[in-house]
Order: structure tokens, then C-alpha cells, then sequence
């Protein structure tokens, strides 16, 4: 009987969210941001003042900072509207705002 009450406790019900764990989390977050900033013009300019300043270092700790402050930004604004709003509604209007953001892009080009 105790074989099955811990298997019982460790089922998931299906209304539960996934708990993920720190890893899975931080390695998530790190490859997105890691692979969506190669190449963006922040990381070029960065590039730029960091060969005309012959500072790397301090060019660096500026460009970290930066990175760092607008990073905890988007947390900070990402967990205060995940708050007030239900993950449903949060996805739509996501989508909503790529697509506006899509058309607008698409506006430009033509």
C-alpha cells in the first residue's frame, strides 16, 4: 500500500502547471538571449565603441550594465503583468503584437 500512495504523490494533475527547474530555466534564457543578441546592432555597436575607445574593459562593464539594467527591466515588467493577467491572455496578445509588429515591418518594406 505504500508503493502506491508514493506513486500517487508524485503523479502530476493534469491542472498543474510544469515546475520547472533552475536549470532548465537559466539554460533556456541564456540560449534564447545568447543566440537572439548575436549580431544586433546593440552588439555592433558595442563593437564600434569598443574600437574607437581602446577601452574594452570599460566598454564591457558600460555594455553589461546596460544589458543587465534593461534585462531586469523586462523582468520586472514581465512578472507584474503576468500577475494581473491569465497565461491565455498574456499568448494572445503576444501574437496580437507580433503581428502588429510584423505588418508594420512589412509596411516599411513596401
Amino acid at each position: 500500500m505504500s508503493d502506491s500512495k508514493s506513486i500517487a504523490s508524485t503523479e502530476k494533475k493534469p491542472d498543474q502547471p510544469p515546475s520547472w527547474s533552475f536549470w532548465t530555466v537559466f539554460s533556456s534564457t541564456f540560449l534564447t538571449i545568447f543566440f537572439a543578441e548575436i549580431g544586433d546592432k546593440t552588439q555592433l555597436a558595442t563593437l564600434l565603441i569598443s574600437a574607437e575607445s581602446q577601452s574594452p574593459w570599460v566598454v564591457f562593464a558600460g555594455a553589461a550594465t546596460a544589458l543587465i539594467a534593461t534585462s531586469l527591466l523586462g523582468v520586472l515588467i514581465g512578472y507584474w503583468i503576468a500577475r494581473r493577467l491569465s497565461p491565455k491572455t498574456l499568448d494572445i496578445g503576444v501574437a496580437i503584437l507580433l503581428l502588429l509588429i510584423t505588418g508594420l515591418l512589412i509596411g516599411d518594406i513596401l
